[in-house]
């Protein structure tokens, strides 16, 4: 068997360019101080060599690693099931792809994950976090705190004095609230006037907030008319039976999720309600293609979910670094999207 040629050096380089060793370093980890066409002759025999940096060596000058944790709080099941995670997850990658980054994906089934976690990011293998789906009771800002690593989070914080939050977190959301009122504004302006509420969790600000929507436009609501969820199909099923058992006269539902919407329809078709005809339906997301090939498709609001993973991972870039002026929150806009459902 043919042995493989010998990885090329940073010596090899050096000698190939004419330039010292040190030279060669400096241009490689992106140091300053090297004349411009020493950097090109290096970046030429870097090219002709094959030569890859050795990652371990290059941390040790810049202190970088080149790769951020994406830590979700929830478990793989509900990861790999709910195309919300995949959409920002490719938003993330697409950013840190074009800044050379690794994405480490960490998932946090229960609590007993919560602590390796912590040890993960306080070991020094990542420069910063990326951390989205986390409820009230989630210890993971203390730890990534405690950790020190620079993060930037996916939602409004709500945890209020809990160690990790502050007035300077960073973090991207959408207005959910806003999107909240347009969808039960949207349900009454057809005439509808028995508009139920399916919720997701409510330790969740983004759940919270569209429930806060939801009784913004709506008024002292009947809370005969809204019902728990829990962003998944299963749960829109449940909710939507409950709904139905206690308030068979309902004429039109705006659920928090477009899982959840998806649930709901099911529930109506086999109970023998039309839609939108007996019961208009919203959902919130505008995850394709399930928004569309719902029966009927589905009327949602559209939140831009690719582009505020993109966004998170380029806030926490610029801190890592050092641009200043990063802002701490910032919520994108909502827009409703009209299809059959409602």
């Amino acid at each position: 068997m043919t042995e493989s040629a010998p990885r090329p050096t940073l010596e090899a380089v050096a000698e190939r360019a004419g330039v010292s060793r040190a030279t060669v370093s400096r241009v490689v980890n992106g140091g300053d101080g090297v004349r411009e066409p020493l950097v090109r002759r290096v970046r030429q025999a870097v090219e002709e060599l094959g030569y890859v940096p050795n990652q371990a060596a290059r941390s040790l000058v810049t202190r970088r690693h080149d790769a951020v944790a994406v830590v979700i709080a929830e478990p793989e099941t509900r990861v790999f099931a709910d195309p919300f995670f995949a959409l920002q997850l490719r938003g993330i990658s697409k950013e840190l792809t074009a800044h050379d980054n690794q994405l480490v994906l960490l998932l946090t089934e229960g609590p007993e994950d919560h602590g390796r976690v912590g040890r993960y990011l306080a070991g020094g293998h990542v420069d910063g976090a990326l951390v989205f789906s986390l409820h009230l009771d989630d210890p993971l800002p203390g730890l990534i705190r405690g950790a020190g690593v620079p993060a930037v989070f996916g939602g409004r914080p709500g945890w209020g004095d809990a160690p990790g939050a502050g007035p300077g977190t960073v973090y991207v959301d959408s207005d959910n609230r806003g999107g909240a009122r347009d969808a039960v504004r949207h349900l009454a302006g057809l005439g509808r006037t028995r508009i139920a509420h399916i919720t997701g969790p409510l330790d969740q600000t983004s759940a919270a907030d569209r429930l806060d929507g939801y009784r913004d436009t709506v008024g002292e609501s009947d809370p005969g008319l809204i019902a728990a969820g829990d962003f998944t199909p299963g749960g829109g099923e449940r909710a939507m039976r409950e709904l139905l058992d206690r308030r068979p006269d309902l004429d039109a539902v705006f659920a928090a999720n477009d899982l959840s919407a998806a649930g709901a329809l099911r529930v109506l078709r086999d109970r023998g309600r039309r839609v939108p005809e007996d019961v208009a339906v919203v959902g919130f997301d505008d995850m394709l293609p399930l928004a569309e090939q719902t029966d009927p498709p589905l009327t949602t609001v559209r939140q831009p979910i690719e582009e505020m993973g993109r966004l998170m991972a380029r806030l926490l870039l610029r801190r890592l670094t050092g641009e200043r002026g990063t802002a701490a929150g910032t919520v994108l806009p909502t827009t409703l999207v009209r299809r059959a459902s409602a």
